[in-house]
């Protein structure tokens, strides 16, 4: 019997379609400090599925191998967004990307809310945001918000 309480709610995961997961689990891994939870072997036209996940909270990148199905990436402007602990974080796998040829976009400091921050881009195409200094976990906790809809 599941009770309510037991059941997950909100956003659980965002799904990826990649072509070679194991790169992909790498570049994660590296740049998110993601590590695999879960792993299996699919069928049709999905090869492999893994999770990735922070271990902190309920969320997973989840990384499905697929040669034969199209999709959209995530990116240029649409990203994962990661927090980092301080700007010398940001910095460091900033650096790291541009060595390895996949910075799209250098540090910038875009002040509160934004904080300070930079884009990567995985094996994909899709766009990860290495961040310090935003304010959302703040303002999601507080409902708080500056624009009304």
């Amino acid at each position: 019997m599941t009770i309510a309480s037991d059941i997950d709610r909100g956003l659980t995961h965002v799904a990826l379609v990649v072509r070679d997961l194991d790169r992909s689990r790498r570049f994660y891994e590296t740049f998110a400090g993601l590590r695999m939870v879960h792993e299996r072997a699919a069928g049709g036209a999905i090869e492999r599925v893994a999770w990735m996940a922070d271990r902190h909270r309920a969320f997973a990148v989840v990384l499905v191998e697929s040669r034969v199905l199209d999709d959209t990436p995530l990116g240029p402007f649409g990203h994962l967004g990661l927090a980092c602990a301080d700007r010398d974080e940001v910095d460091r796998l900033a650096a790291l990307a541009e060595t390895l040829g996949v910075l799209r976009s250098p540090p910038v400091d875009g002040g509160p809310p934004v904080g300070y921050w930079a884009y990567i881009a995985d094996p994909d195409g899709n766009t990860l945001e290495v961040s310090f200094g935003q304010q959302i976990r703040f303002s999601a906790s507080s409902g708080a918000s500056s624009q009304r809809p």
